[in-house]
């Protein structure tokens, strides 16, 4: 637990464990995603100013596979969005994905927390079944992407076959889940999540504790669907030790897992496509995300 601490302050403050002073890689994943090129839609899959997602569609006529695009941003509405990841998006269109870059109510949006989040990502997902013929979107070749909170919640995507009726996906089903550098599981996060977010994030997320709102919990953590069918691909960072538990219970239920540890990582440059480590992550998925036709 100590060590995972350090390894959280140091992602937090953007210094190295040594304490010498880092590049702000955070500020340089988001002027990279400010030169994304506009998408070929941008498409309400809710009521709410939040409840959109931009379509981008690569060369060629389809069907298209699609990769379900979630930013993370410790589940807060004051710190990532879309437009963050945006960069991130449109580099895995120019490898072939229709990408749907979603944006979603968080803790401090009206609605957000639990089970505003969670109801977007559902809804957002099925919502490709509506557009899939406009788009020429092929629904048999959906693989959800996350990054940092993002992770948890591709994850949960990937996990509604297993949950009650009001979450299970009727209308599109992943194939594969990339999870970048994030948690799989919220409880174990929760203490670590002021240290990485710089405040208290799973409880106000949860509305509780785990012991105050275990059902809720239960509901919400990944890792207690397991296995969870499609294929799993994990990017490990500077969050990398956080992910453990969840790699290791997810090969032992099953699930096939393929992990990815980009060298000296940190938990942004991964999701930064002009890097090294942001295009290996690109060649990873886009390599090993998506059966061909």
């Amino acid at each position: 637990m100590r060590f995972l601490k350090t390894i959280a302050i140091g992602c937090l403050l953007g210094t190295s464990l040594t304490g010498a002073a880092a590049p702000d890689p955070e500020a340089t994943y988001k002027a990279f995603g400010a030169t994304a090129s506009k998408p070929a839609a941008t498409v309400a899959y809710g009521s709410g100013p939040l409840q959109v997602a931009d379509l981008r569609l690569p060369a060629g006529k389809g069907p298209f596979p699609v990769a379900v695009v979630i930013h993370g941003g410790c589940w807060q509405a004051s710190y990532d969005s879309r437009s963050g990841i945006a960069g991130f998006a449109e580099a895995l269109t120019k490898r072939g994905f229709a990408t749907w870059n979603v944006d979603y109510r968080r803790v401090g949006d009206p609605g957000g927390g639990w089970p505003g989040t969670f109801e977007d990502i559902a809804a957002a997902e099925d919502k490709l079944a509506d557009i899939a013929a406009t788009y020429h979107l092929d629904l048999a070749r959906v693989g959800v992407v996350g990054h940092s909170a993002g992770t948890h919640l591709a994850l949960w995507a990937a996990s509604r076959v297993k949950l009650p009726a009001q979450w299970t996906a009727t209308r599109v089903r992943p194939v594969a889940v990339a999870a970048v550098d994030g948690p799989g599981a919220l409880a174990p996060f929760v203490g670590i999540d002021a240290q990485v977010c710089g405040k208290p994030a799973v409880v106000p997320l949860m509305g509780g504790t785990p012991k105050e709102r275990a059902f809720e919990y239960g509901i919400a953590s990944p890792i207690d669907h397991l296995p969870l069918g499609p294929r799993q691909l994990l990017v490990k960072a500077k969050l990398g030790p956080l992910m453990e538990p969840y790699v290791a219970a997810a090969r032992a239920g099953g699930d096939a897992v393929e992990v990815l540890v980009p060298a000296n990582a940190n938990h942004f440059d991964i999701v930064t496509p002009n890097t090294p480590n942001g295009m290996a992550v690109i060649d990873f998925i886009a390599a090993k995300a998506l059966p061909p036709r």
